[in-house]
């Protein structure tokens, strides 16, 4: 299977990938189970490639996915991963996360992982 559903259907697995994101581009790192962070892994990978080139049609794709949410009145999202990470990772080929494992979650024992950026400040 090329994907997983995760016990969701197409509008909100969407939903829950721009969230998911979003997120990790405004916090670098974020706790998710293993089985999201796969996934999520592969999108935030090919949005920051797309940051890369910093032109306006890859600033319009990214716009297209990315919510556009503050962290603490700062800039929002979009705005983080073209001025900070995108330049940041401009040497790089490729691979610009990381998935950490940290063991069961309490409750279901669904694996939880960190999910995060390398080299993150």
């Amino acid at each position: 299977m090329a994907y997983q559903k995760l016990g969701r259907d197409a509008s909100a697995r969407k939903a829950l990938f721009r969230d998911l994101v979003t997120d990790l581009f405004l916090y670098e790192r974020i706790q998710t189970t293993e089985a999201k962070a796969k996934e999520v892994r592969s999108i935030a990978e090919k949005l920051i490639t797309k940051a890369k080139k910093g032109d306006l049609h890859a600033r319009r794709q990214v716009a297209a996915f990315v919510r556009r949410e503050t962290l603490d009145g700062e800039q929002d999202a979009i705005q983080k991963l073209f001025t900070d990470l995108a330049p940041r990772y401009s040497e790089r080929p490729g691979g610009y996360t990381r998935i950490l494992k940290l063991g069961p979650r309490r409750g279901d024992s669904a694996p939880m992982v960190y999910l995060e950026l390398v080299d993150r400040a």
